[in-house]
């Protein structure tokens, strides 16, 4: 008896698995100390690039970082579903959605659980009262734009691919650069995004291949 292949939407539930299980290892890190020197060495060269950048860089980071959380967030996320609605079906923008809720569901979690201070090296340029890992801004970036990009029309996958990573770059760097992160939150966050991304993605591919 041959074994069965592993399927693409496996491939993905397992990429999934060992992401959500980086996030727990690396938040363990944090929390041991183990992340605090590169941390340090990170958020000092981005926060002395900050003090000597024009206050037009600094607002232009400050809207990167606005429209990646909050209210805009939602609407952005509201439209996106609408759109992959039209383009890819119910199921895909059932997918968008709920993914893009549970990952923000599951870091404000992961807040809780592991408690890490936000950065003090200068005052907040954007004000929070959350903890600090994993970022939520990374996480919506990555879960949203890397969903969308597996969901979109072949002809646009490239041009979605790139905005998926342009747009998780700019809230990454614009977190960080605003005094409110550490890299190991980003990467954190990132990492949550994507292995929900993965898992939304493997739950259309299964509706499509059911169908």
């Amino acid at each position: 008896m041959r074994d069965r292949p592993i399927t693409k939407s496996s491939r993905f539930l397992i990429a999934a698995a060992i992401l959500l299980a980086g996030v727990i290892l690396l938040g363990f890190a944090v929390v041991g100390g183990w992340m605090q020197a590169v941390d340090l060495r990170i958020s000092t060269d981005l926060v002395l690039h900050v003090g000597k950048s024009d206050p037009a860089f600094i607002s232009f980071m400050q809207w990167a970082s606005w429209i990646g959380g909050g209210t805009p967030r939602w609407i952005i996320v509201i439209g996106l579903t609408a759109l992959v609605w039209r383009w890819s079906g119910p199921r895909a923008a059932v997918a968008l959605a709920g993914a893009s809720l549970l990952s923000n569901l599951a870091s404000s979690l992961l807040k809780l659980a592991f408690g890490v201070s936000r950065p003090d090296l200068i005052p907040h340029l954007d004000h929070q009262t959350s903890f600090s890992y994993p970022s939520g801004h990374a996480t919506s970036a990555a879960v949203v734009y890397l969903l969308l990009a597996w969901l979109v029309p072949p002809r646009w996958r490239r041009a979605a691919w790139s905005l998926a990573g342009a747009m998780i770059l700019l809230n990454g760097a614009s977190r960080m650069m605003l005094g409110v992160h550490w890299a190991s939150d980003i990467v954190g966050g990132t990492m949550l995004g994507a292995a929900f991304a993965l898992l939304g993605a493997a739950w259309v591919r299964r509706g499509r291949a059911a169908a």
